[in-house]
């Protein structure tokens, strides 16, 4: 049967008709087409500028942390990350786009001074994004309506956070970090990082604690125990020294709770970071409270006594009174205490040890305020730092029948007298002992250096990066320290070979938050040093 399309058509040609143009007439009318003239599209120059600064990467970023050693070991991770992605980490905040802002939740003033510098910020148009302990504990307070937050277990997320605020989104993350519903102790370890001193490295063995101290705010924030494995922290020891890092500072909320969450304690964790150190390079224990520490007392007194960790030991004591320390809930006694102290004064001489009181706690008598200052007497700490007690909101101590404003300064200043009342360093004239240098005091008319207990020793001749051997010449008073009186820091060893040394004369030593060790009133103490003759 023929196809349907047999008569249509005999070939491909025959779709072409006689009336149909000509491919010379169809080329020939080509010649009076006139081609539209496409608009070029013309940028302002501020169109341009607004297009550039909103790509992320791109901007300059001025960081403020406030607090504790725990907060700078964050603070330098982020810039480290934020620096790595592409954006100038700045000194000078006036030439910044973003500000960021890492927070201490442990006394009001901390907390006025981050609010305000908020305000500061969105007066002059930066973007803020805000960190550290108060938006954690706090992320729906007013002023913090609209800003972007990075929670204290978040700061491997900083570039994500940034990115988002430079785009004026507003990005919150506040979660925790889980394994297999386990709580980690943070982020990863070896995360970009840049460090204040080139020569320090700080790291967080742990966050949170196992306590409920009536005042303490910082538990809301960094929570309950959480402990990073040893093998983690023995690897990021072992990195920083290839760094170039001498000094290694151990910190946390409470060190000798470490590693109860996990199945391990301090002292194996510190033995394990010994056999990293090498010749010369030091370690540096952080704060602990009293009631971890106490049934580890003879290990710890070996490990203090080891030549390459400072025979140093923060234990804040809060009060001396066993009834104040039942209503702050600090789980131990004034004896357990002394033991501590006593212990370790036995076993490791010449050990220094710092603690930390709080005057004018709600329920404190004039018969407690004396034990403590009885107790001030009897033990002379070199290194005490003092505080006025502050109510912080949501805390229970907040909610307890407050001491009179003016009883609570009145007793800070007494105490601060009975601190000045006595030199624990006269004993020292006439030593001679090794030091080591790093750093440059901020008015550059000293030379600051540490001796195996962590006393700082200010040297009038220049031998930055140096191991000596001095003579004491004199002691003079220690006093508490103001914001940015002294740097907190210093160790050089022969690792330093491999660290640059003109990086010192960079650091912004004005930069350096009050609050940046757990000795903040040891520094005050001047101890001059004259150079001696060779063969020391």
């Amino acid at each position: 049967m023929p196809s349907s399309c047999d008569s249509l058509m005999e070939d491909i040609e025959d779709m072409v008709s006689s009336s149909d143009p000509t491919p010379h007439e169809r080329q020939s009318a080509r010649k009076s087409i006139i081609p539209r003239a496409r608009k070029k599209k013309e940028l302002m120059s501020d169109e341009e500028l607004q297009a550039d600064s909103l790509i992320p990467g791109t901007q300059k970023i001025w960081m403020k942390t406030w607090g504790c050693s725990h907060n700078n070991s964050d603070g330098e991770y982020m810039a480290g990350q934020l620096a790595a992605s592409g954006y100038k980490m700045t000194d000078d905040p006036t030439e910044a786009d973003v500000w960021l802002l890492n927070s201490c939740t442990v006394k009001n003033p901390a907390e006025d001074h981050f609010r305000n510098s908020i305000k500061k910020a969105q007066e002059q148009q930066k973007k803020v994004v805000v960190a550290g302990c108060v938006p954690q504990a706090q992320p729906r307070m007013d002023y913090l309506k609209g800003l972007s937050i990075i929670g204290v277990q978040q700061i491997d997320r900083v570039v994500e956070v940034v990115d988002e605020a430079v785009k004026g989104h507003s990005v919150r993350l506040l979660g925790q970090k889980k394994d297999g519903g386990r709580r980690l102790g943070g982020a990863r370890l070896d995360l970009p990082k840049i460090r204040k001193n080139p020569l320090i490295e700080i790291i967080s063995i742990n966050t949170g604690c196992l306590n409920a101290c009536t005042y303490c705010k910082t538990k809301h924030a960094r929570g309950d125990l959480a402990s990073y494995p040893i093998e983690e922290l023995v690897e990021r020891a072992r990195q920083s020294f290839q760094e170039g890092v001498c000094e290694i500072w151990l910190t946390s909320e409470d060190t000798g709770a470490y590693g109860r969450d996990i199945g391990t304690d301090l002292p194996t964790l510190l033995w394990r970071l010994v056999e990293e150190i090498p010749e010369g390079a030091m370690l540096r224990l952080g704060m602990t409270n009293p009631p971890y520490i106490l049934e580890h007392l003879e290990e710890m007194a070996k490990i203090l006594n080891h030549p390459r960790v400072y025979a140093f030991l923060h234990v804040p004591v809060q009060s001396a009174s066993d009834s104040v320390l039942m209503d702050m809930k600090r789980e131990y006694c004034i004896d357990d205490f002394k033991r501590v102290v006593d212990f370790l004064k036995e076993r490791v001489p010449g050990v220094t040890i710092a603690t930390d009181i709080i005057c004018g706690f709600p329920g404190e008598t004039e018969e407690d305020f004396e034990a403590t200052i009885d107790l001030v007497k009897a033990y002379r700490f070199p290194s005490l730092f003092i505080n006025q007690f502050y109510p912080r909101p949501g805390t229970p101590a907040a909610r307890l029948e407050q001491v009179p404003a003016h009883v609570k300064k009145q007793r800070t200043k007494e105490l601060s007298q009975v601190f000045h009342s006595y030199n624990p360093y006269d004993h020292k004239v006439g030593e001679r002992q090794h030091v080591l240098v790093t750093e440059e005091s901020f008015d550059s008319q000293y030379y600051v250096a540490h001796n195996k207990y962590y006393e700082q020793v200010r040297l009038l001749s220049r031998y930055i990066n140096q191991r000596l051997k001095h003579r004491i010449h004199k002691s003079h008073e220690h006093s508490i320290l103001q914001p940015h009186t002294h740097i907190y820091l210093c160790m050089a060893s022969k690792t330093l070979s491999t660290c640059e040394k003109s990086t010192l004369k960079h650091l912004q030593i004005n930069q350096f938050p009050p609050a940046l060790t757990i000795i903040r009133n040891m520094f005050e103490v001047m101890l001059f040093i004259s150079r001696e003759g060779k063969g020391w």
